[in-house]
């Protein structure tokens, strides 16, 4: 897209970004309103969370819940960003979550999760691409019997990169990884997509399940 169509286009008020991340989840999800968390304090006046948000989508067929990010990305209209290579960081996060029961509905920790992986990328400059994997120091549900302890980034399977005005943006779903798993990718890095197959052979959409041993 060269700045003049996108100026034609696209207005100072408009989220283009932001829009663009829209069109895929609504496409996943016709019709769905999801819930959206926002932070008090946005980053640009000052808060803690570089996230400007995350919507949260119930996938009724496969009882889950898919959470996308808004903030790794070129969210805002800015004529500077027009067909970059990338877009900001080139990614935004999904994570999609089997109900847990002590959550009762609302898996607000998860939320928390995504703005500390944010808070990481922001800080040190360091940003993810598929097969990663990192520790979360315990289990990525805090205060929880859970052997999830690690996580796995992987191309979402339902949302291809897509090119936007302001360049490439990749989902990059985190995936829930056993202590096990994890010692035995950090042993050997390149067996993380050896092991990404594996779970995707009984779970294709690779849904975290804090009950899985």
């Amino acid at each position: 897209m060269t700045l003049e169509e996108y100026k034609k286009q696209f207005t100072d008020d408009d989220a283009v970004g932001w829009l663009e991340i829209d069109k895929e989840f609504e496409r996943l999800y016709p019709g769905q309103e999801p819930k959206h968390y926002a932070p008090a304090i946005s980053y640009m006046l000052g808060g803690d969370n570089p996230l400007d948000g995350v919507s949260v989508y119930e996938k009724k067929q496969t009882d889950h819940f898919h959470f996308i990010t808004y903030g790794f990305s070129e969210l805002y209209y800015d004529e500077e960003k027009v067909a970059g290579e990338f877009s900001k960081w080139g990614f935004e996060l999904t994570f999609r979550l089997k109900p847990f029961e002590k959550d009762n509905g609302n898996p607000s920790w998860a939320i928390a999760l995504l703005q500390n992986i944010a808070k990481y990328v922001f800080s040190s400059g360091k940003w993810f691409e598929e097969y990663h994997f990192m520790p979360a120091n315990g289990p990525i549900r805090l205060d929880t019997n859970s052997e999830i302890t690690a996580l796995v980034f992987v191309e979402d399977p339902e949302i291809p990169k897509k090119q936007t005005p302001h360049g490439e943006v990749s989902f990059l779903q985190i995936v829930g990884i056993t202590n096990a798993e994890y010692e035995s990718i950090l042993e050997n890095p390149g067996t993380a997509e050896a092991l990404v197959n594996k779970l995707k052979e009984n779970n294709p959409l690779l849904i975290t399940d804090l009950n899985r041993k």
